[in-house]
């Protein structure tokens, strides 16, 4: 007997029933982004991330709202997105450094666990930096330097200042830091003659003719340096260095997929490269989320031996 016309409504209405018992999930991303920075307004990460925001959006096809929540090092922020949802919705773009340092010396909310790495897309010239007429050229000849005559360096940041602390025990030497507020009072600190060399994270670049690099502190050699040394050829360490963003644990595959193809071409971005490699002197480098876990992880292994050696 055929089907009557109630039956196939029947029939419908149980389908009905049977696909609304699902969510439909909406294609990613559906709203707006949100990308933390978690430093002050008017810093390099934070106007980096304000043209790059620009870029990521025209790539993902959303807005990308910048929301800039300082404090502790990176640790306000970085613990806000840890919280958040996994959904690719809440972003952090910030220095390694605040993602590392924090958990591995400080009580904090979050743990290198905590995120899920998604790309680099640049990374901070850090440097040891001497004025331009120091009388050694060389990382070498400053270790050689200090066995004979007391030098004072620039004491910015706790990090800073183990790795300083760890080449000098490294090397049987002993120099004393002058407490500084960042790289803004290390410049005429240094070209002032207060102190004898300082730890720039990228800010020599402005003063090529004032300031000499002595030792790249990043695993590579810097841009502007490609012929000076790095710690991680001599001493086996780097600072961490990487310019990222990252996502909330657990943000799925595809979800991180897609930013991860949306950074690579934002990272193409005119404005972008202009900012970076011009203003800033640093490299556009896009590195993606597989190569960035591996590398911060092996950043981390040696950051663990700096404050081991330097507690």
């Amino acid at each position: 007997m055929k089907p009557t016309r109630r039956a196939f409504g029947a029939i419908a209405a149980v389908t009905l029933a049977a696909f609304s018992a699902f969510p439909v999930l909406a294609e990613y991303p559906d709203k707006p982004v949100t990308l933390i920075i978690p430093y002050k307004a008017g810093g390099s990460t934070e106007t980096m991330a304000r043209v790059f925001s620009k870029a990521l959006g025209t790539a993902l096809g959303v807005n990308v709202v910048v929301k800039t929540r300082p404090g502790g090092g990176g640790a306000v922020g970085a613990t806000e997105v840890a919280k958040a949802p996994a959904d690719g919705y809440t972003l952090l773009f910030a220095a390694s450094t605040s993602l590392l340092w924090p958990p591995m010396t400080q009580n904090v909310e979050y743990d290198l666990d905590s995120f899920t790495y998604i790309g680099q897309i640049t990374e901070y010239q850090q440097a040891i930096v001497a004025k331009a007429d120091a009388p050694f050229n060389t990382m070498e000849e400053l270790i050689e330097y200090a066995k004979s005559n007391a030098l004072n360096y620039a004491d910015q940041s706790a990090m800073s200042r183990s790795y300083i602390n760890f080449i000098g025990a490294q090397e049987g030497v002993e120099w004393t830091g002058i407490p500084t507020k960042g790289g803004g009072e290390m410049v005429p600190f240094l070209l002032g003659g207060k102190i004898d060399f300082a730890w720039s994270g990228g800010i020599h670049n402005r003063y090529g003719d004032d300031m000499k690099v002595l030792m790249s502190m990043n695993s590579g050699r810097l841009l502007g340096s490609p012929d000076t040394p790095t710690v991680a050829e001599k001493y086996d360490v780097s600072m961490p260095s990487q310019a990222v963003i990252v996502a909330p644990a657990g943000t799925p595959a595809d979800v991180v997929a897609q930013i991860e193809a949306a950074m690579e071409e934002a990272t193409k971005d005119a404005d972008f490269s202009d900012l970076v490699t011009n203003k800033l002197k640093f490299p556009v480098k896009f590195v993606g989320s597989e190569a960035l876990t591996a590398d911060i992880a092996k950043t981390a292994t040696g950051l663990q031996s700096v404050i081991d050696k330097t507690k």
